[in-house]
Parts: C-alpha cells; sequence; structure tokens
C-alpha cells in the first residue's frame, strides 16, 4: 500500500476525531493482511501526522491528538508489540481485584466489552455506569440466573441504558472477563461481588498480549450474536 493509498485510507477515521471499534478493526485487520514492515509503518506514521497537522486549524486539537495517539498504537511494528507485553496477577480476598478492575474503567477511553456471570459489587457497577456515561462504548454478557437477583446490579446498568445480553438457556454463561478499548484484557476467577472481594480466595490476570485478545474478543463476539 503506497503512502498516499494509506492516507486515503485513514482519512475518513479523522472526520470525527475518533477512531470507532469498527474503524479500529478494519484498520487493524488491513495491515495484518498487508503485513508492512517496519520501515513502511514509519512511513505510515508520517501520513498520520500530516493529516493531524492540516486538521488542526478546526480548533479540536485534543481530540484530534486522541485521534492520532490511537492510530500510531496501531502502527507499532509487530516485534515491538510482542516486546511490550506485561502480565499483572491479582488476588482475593482484598481490594486489589476490585481496584484494578475500577481502574481499568476509569481509564478506559473508547470500548469495553464484559462478559461475567454475575455483578453485584455496587463499586464496580458505578465505574460501569460513569464510562457509560461519558460515551465509552459497553457491551456486557451475563448469566440469566443471577442477573435478577437480589443485590444484582445488571437490571440498574440496563435502565442505565448500558446495552446487556443475557444467556437464558438452561446452562451458565460462567465466563469472568473483559477486554478494554482492545488492549487489555482482564480474565480469572474472581466474581465480580461483593463476597469475591471481602472473603473469597479469587484471582485476575491483567495482560496486553495480542494474541489471547483476539481469541476473547472472538468469544465474546460469539456469544453476544448467540444471546441477541
Amino acid at each position: 500500500m503506497t503512502p498516499q493509498e494509506f492516507r486515503e485510507l485513514i482519512r475518513p477515521t479523522l472526520d470525527d476525531h475518533k477512531l470507532s471499534r469498527s474503524e479500529r478493526r478494519a484498520l487493524t485487520a488491513v495491515l495484518e493482511e498487508i503485513a508492512p514492515p517496519a520501515t513502511q509503518l514509519d512511513v505510515y506514521r508520517h501520513e498520520a501526522f500530516n493529516l493531524a497537522r492540516e486538521d488542526m486549524s478546526s480548533g479540536l486539537d485534543r481530540p484530534i491528538i486522541d485521534w492520532l495517539e490511537d492510530l500510531v498504537r496501531l502502527l507499532k511494528p509487530a516485534s515491538d508489540s510482542a516486546g511490550e507485553v506485561q502480565s499483572e496477577a491479582w488476588f482475593s480476598p482484598g481490594d486489589g481485584c476490585r481496584d484494578r478492575i475500577r481502574s481499568l474503567f476509569n481509564q478506559a477511553r473508547h470500548c469495553v466489552d464484559v462478559c461475567v456471570f454475575t455483578i453485584t459489587d455496587n463499586e464496580v457497577s458505578e465505574v460501569i455506569a460513569a464510562a457509560h456515561n461519558r460515551g465509552v462504548e459497553l457491551r456486557i454478557v451475563s448469566d440469566n440466573d443471577k442477573a435478577f437477583d437480589t443485590g444484582s446490579d445488571i437490571d440498574r446498568l440496563i435502565e442505565h441504558g448500558v446495552p446487556v445480553r443475557i444467556d437464558r438457556t438452561e446452562h451458565h454463561m460462567h465466563h469472568k472477563f473483559a477486554i478494554f478499548d482492545n488492549s487489555i484484557l482482564v480474565t480469572g476467577s474472581y466474581n465480580w461481588t461483593r463476597s469475591a472481594a471481602a472473603n473469597n480466595e479469587e484471582n485476575i490476570i491483567v495482560t496486553g498480549d495480542k494474541t489471547l485478545i483476539r481469541r476473547f474478543q472472538q468469544t465474546f463476539n460469539e456469544l453476544w450474536d448467540r444471546f441477541a
């Protein structure tokens, strides 16, 4: 792909100064297909900066910088991305798991997909609602056996306008994972409940491993479609 072709490819994504979920996926698919070398990615980044400079006259500097940051993140060489994978482990009882999940929601800028058996911890549901209020694209998949129990926050999040789909089969949707901005995966035994933080021996792993994120995202999308 020539620099001019790349410029024309990304130009429409600058119209609203935000890379949407679908735009990020489309650009990622194109880059994976053509697999440009690191030197070519440098050229593409240069074109992205040129477009941003040209649009600075609109007076919307901050949104343009946000768009540019997201786009440049997509244009990292594969070798660099692999070298930057970092993982964390958190354990309960205690506030560690809950606080890490809360911090990821507070840091989320674009989208979060949540796939959990149940949510009863108000401290978690509050940051989910706050992310929704500031425009983060949220999707939640949960299980019907616990979704509307006393203390469950699923119904409240639905009333708040958060898109939720429920497994209504005789079996359980027992996953506990979330994907933040297509770049951070949280998974583990930890239920998003008050008792998990206060009493249970639980854990979460937080990782930026792209292979894992891709696989979990595929599973989430399959469940989202299945429970429509």
